[in-house]
């Protein structure tokens, strides 16, 4: 009989070399939010299952087909969240706060959940990096947002080869007229569509360019566009956010096709696409959504967010940002003992030297000099400091710099100071 428990199909595993490239987004991405004015929010990954129905929209892929959704033991239906924007809205009310300020910018990392077809760089357990700007309709926030996953990909490492498309969808005065033509359009050429496509027709026929099949893709190269529909104000809007990215040097491409596969986008909807990636080269996301906070029940609140596909992400990071990593997490000092007297002092210093912030290792169990050195080497220590006998009885340390391999003896009085200062120096 098989005991052996294995992952479930589309959730990985993250260790190694994988929870570094994570931690270096992660860190990329809190960096800039601190510099942009961001404040994080923690939202639970089990909502009710009305909340994304409602917010992304019932014909959608995703609540149709790619949800996680059961009945719990008290008969409700709750989905584990697709998506992160519904989740920071559904918060946003709960708890009032657009009762406490005008503006609210929120940041959140962490995993959602879509029963997709596993494949390079798309799980059924991802992880994204979300920003939402709510209470502002100003064409500086939607730039705003852009620049932010623009600036969290560059701090990353991850600039080389990014390509910026950028669409509107307009609004409630320019949007009717454009369905209703749309739906001629697509009810003359069914024939020509995939069954999924069909069934958008009525549901929301805008989703039609969302469709990946090839088939639909050439039938509707004679569709009728939004941007031939905008009112005066969804076009100057456009033409703002434009102008705005000129001024911070983002180049940009219109992509009169980008609608984005979820129902609550207006105007701004844009995606950052990279070279490297292959067909599925999207990595960054996003739009302005100003309806979806009054679907779901509460004032009439403007709003524009993104995310970042952490898993798109990380395929982008080379050898080089992993290698320098790796440097920069790697322990500081390890402490190489051989009785219980040198164990006590080694562990009396690293209490200090951590106090300091200053990483330190040592080995849980008795081995030999030899076996110890070749450990501190494995790890990447960049000291290694020897308490043997003669240490002991001559109450200093020998410090051995394991990259010019110089040693020095240091008293024991003078080791933490010396150890710190000489940390400093190798960490730059």
């Amino acid at each position: 009989m098989d005991l052996k428990v294995n992952s479930v199909r589309g959730f990985k595993d993250v260790f190694g070399k994988d929870v570094i490239k994570f931690q270096a987004i992660e860190d990329a991405a809190r960096m800039c939010f601190e510099m942009f004015g961001f404040k994080e929010i923690r939202t639970p990954i089990v909502e009710k299952t009305s909340l994304f129905q409602r917010g992304i929209g019932e014909g959608t892929d995703i609540v149709e087909k790619e949800m996680y959704t059961f009945i719990d033991r008290n008969g409700d239906s709750i989905s584990l969240r697709p998506e992160a924007t519904a989740g920071v809205i559904r918060a946003f009310l709960e708890h009032k706060l657009y009762n406490a300020s005008s503006l609210h910018k929120f940041y959140t990392i962490g995993p959602m959940f879509r029963h997709e077809r596993p494949q390079r760089g798309r799980l059924r357990q991802f992880h994204q990096i979300n920003a939402e700007v709510i209470g502002s309709d100003a064409p500086l926030a939607d730039s705003e947002i852009i620049w932010l996953a623009w600036a969290i990909l560059k701090e990353a490492g991850l600039f080389e080869g990014l390509r910026l498309e950028i669409n509107s969808l307009g609004c409630p005065r320019c949007r009717p007229q454009h369905r209703h033509d749309l739906m001629d359009f697509l009810n003359n050429n069914k024939a020509e569509l995939c069954e999924d496509c069909r069934r958008r027709i009525d549901k929301n026929p805008l989703r039609v360019f969302d469709c990946k099949n090839e088939a639909c893709k050439k039938a509707l190269m004679l569709a009728p566009l939004i941007r031939h529909y905008w009112c005066p104000e969804c076009a100057q809007h456009l033409g703002d956010v434009l102008d705005y990215l000129e001024t911070i040097n983002i180049p940009f491409v219109i992509n009169p096709y980008l609608v984005r596969g979820l129902d609550y986008y207006n105007r701004t909807t844009f995606e950052i696409k990279a070279s490297r990636l292959g067909a599925q080269d999207t990595v960054a996301a996003g739009g302005r959504y100003d309806r979806l906070i009054e679907w779901l029940g509460g004032p009439d609140c403007p709003a524009v967010g993104m995310a970042i596909g952490m898993e798109r992400a990380i395929l982008m990071m080379d050898m080089d940002i992993l290698e320098k990593a790796a440097y920069d997490n790697r322990p500081d000092c390890f402490f190489i003992t051989f009785n219980s007297e040198g164990r006590g002092h080694a562990l009396r210093f690293m209490n200090k030297l951590r106090d300091k912030f200053i990483a330190c290792e040592m080995s849980y169990d008795k081995k030999s000099m030899k076996a110890q050195m070749r450990y501190a080497d494995r790890v990447g220590a960049r000291l290694a400091i020897i308490i043997g006998e003669d240490e002991v009885d001559n109450e200093e340390a020998t410090v051995k710099d394991m990259e010019t391999h110089a040693q020095h003896r240091v008293q024991f009085d003078r080791l933490v100071e010396w150890v710190g200062k000489l940390v400093d120096e190798k960490r730059g």
